[in-house]
């Protein structure tokens, strides 16, 4: 009976949790600040009263979740985009991470009664942008940015959690032992990046070949081998002494810009299930926080928080792409998307297992700052876009088409068009519409009806056109030509 009770909760929690997620998405408020009010809602001081008070698991939880993220993330990540951008992406994710911690650590020191090191593990904390976030943010509202804007954010984003770790894991070892070496340190920092590339790397490689030669009997065996290989990625890599998160993720994206049998499957399987650990792992976060304790650190959260968006974080990246020809307009919609999420509060949970004397106030303050960040940055980012003019308009998005879908040996794309009453195509029949060779409209969805179309078929407004073509460009052609 209890065990039912419990899976009852838990599933009403996920249940509310993906409702509260749609409804804050019509209104503009990001997913993830409604996961974290669920969680929030039914914790101790909650409506349900259901009693969390343990860092070790939610920190459990926590790199669990961010490996499953992470991983998805890299599988969605394109070569092609991300490569023209690798340095520039690579300097934010330890320079502009470094810079951010220091910035943040001394305003702290001179705001509050903490040590200089204190002070620099909070900073250290905050340092990095979050990949859910992120993702998560950039990907729902399916935005097209100038300057390969955008690859530049999702790989700093997904890489640059190592550098935060390494610090927040430093900082909190001289509280504890009351020991500092800098030689030593940096040495400790180069050999995990190092060692996580390196892994990563070569465990994307064997990956890939267990992949394509192992023969499952079940289809459904593949997204299970790689959510394996995901967890090996990360803790053996971390068994060696390099950093499991930079392994997940450039494994990840070696997959995922790869010839993979199944890699569709692979694909649809983390999507959703990055999602599902991004819902743990926000409403455990929520259960942990207690508001009575936010209360009193309202006002200090927010002051940091504000110098982290407005002074710290644009420092950050302006020093660290500073020798690379970026549009200051650019520059600036960079630094606003410095959003904070769900690694910082995580990380916030590393004081609390060591024991440290003012961990609880870290959390909290961290906890403000994440909030405060995902509320102002996060509901802001398609109007600062447009405000600075590094939304490229000129591209319209391509969507694979629901009922179709060939294997990636296939040379056949597809894609479906949605008509509005502007659009082009609106009216004609589809002999009318001349479409490039060996493109062909083979289903048309008209008031949720599917129907195969004829020459002689008159498109209307409404109409959801899926296609298949032997070339992309083709398809783009349609899209701007029809849609």
């Amino acid at each position: 009976m209890v065990i039912a009770q419990i899976i009852l909760i838990g599933a009403l929690l996920l249940l509310v949790s993906i409702l509260a997620g749609k409804t804050s998405y019509r209104f503009g408020v990001p997913t993830l600040v409604l996961f974290l009010a669920v969680g929030m809602l039914a914790g101790s001081e909650g409506l349900l009263g259901i009693n969390f008070d343990s860092p070790v698991v939610a920190q459990f939880i926590g790199i669990v979740a961010l490996n499953v993220i992470l991983f998805s993330g890299g599988l969605d990540t394109r070569w092609d985009a991300v490569k023209p951008i690798m340095y520039k992406g690579g300097i934010l994710a330890t320079l502009g991470v470094f810079i951010t911690a220091g910035a943040v650590g001394l305003f702290t020191y001179y705001l509050l009664d903490f040590t200089i090191t204190e002070a620099l593990l909070l900073g250290a904390i905050v340092s990095s942008t979050d990949a859910a976030a992120v993702f998560s943010i950039l990907r729902s509202k399916n935005i097209n940015l100038r300057d390969g804007i955008r690859p530049m954010l999702e790989l700093e984003s997904g890489s640059n959690d190592p550098m935060a770790y390494f610090l927040t894991t430093l900082f909190t070892g001289i509280i504890v032992a009351q020991d500092f070496n800098g030689w030593d340190s940096i040495f400790q920092l180069i050999l995990q990046i190092s060692i996580g590339a390196i892994s990563g790397f070569i465990i994307g490689k064997l990956s890939k070949l267990l992949i394509n030669k192992i023969e499952l009997d079940f289809e459904g065996l593949y997204p299970v081998l790689g959510l394996a290989l995901s967890f090996i990625a990360y803790s053996l890599t971390e068994v060696i002494g390099g950093n499991g998160f930079l392994a997940v993720y450039i494994s990840s994206v070696i997959l995922g810009n790869s010839k993979l049998i199944r890699k569709n499957s692979l694909r649809q399987f983390f999507d959703g299930f990055a999602w599902l650990m991004q819902i743990i792992l926000f409403l455990t976060l929520g259960l942990l926080v207690f508001p009575s304790h936010i209360i009193p650190v309202i006002l200090t959260g927010l002051a940091i928080a504000l110098f982290l968006i407005f002074v710290a974080r644009p420092l950050s990246v302006f020093i660290s792409l500073a020798f690379f020809k970026i549009k200051f307009k650019s520059k600036v919609f960079i630094s606003w998307v410095g959003l904070r999420g769900a690694v910082p509060i995580v990380f916030a949970t590393f004081p609390m297992v060591a024991g440290l004397e003012k961990a609880d106030l870290i959390f909290n303050i961290v906890f403000m700052v994440t909030l405060v960040s995902i509320m102002l940055q996060g509901t802001t980012i398609i109007k600062m876009a447009k405000w600075l003019g590094v939304e490229d308009t000129t591209v319209k998005t391509l969507t694979k088409a629901r009922a179709i879908e060939f294997s990636d040996e296939s040379k056949t794309e597809s894609a479906e068009i949605h008509l509005t009453k502007h659009s082009q195509g609106v009216g004609k029949k589809l002999y009318q519409l001349k479409l490039p060779k060996n493109t062909l409209v083979v289903m048309i969805i008209r008031d949720d009806n599917y129907f195969v179309p004829e020459g002689s078929t008159q498109l209307e407004a409404g109409d959801t056109l899926q296609l298949i073509s032997a070339k992309k460009s083709d398809l783009d052609w349609v899209v701007e030509n029809v849609g």
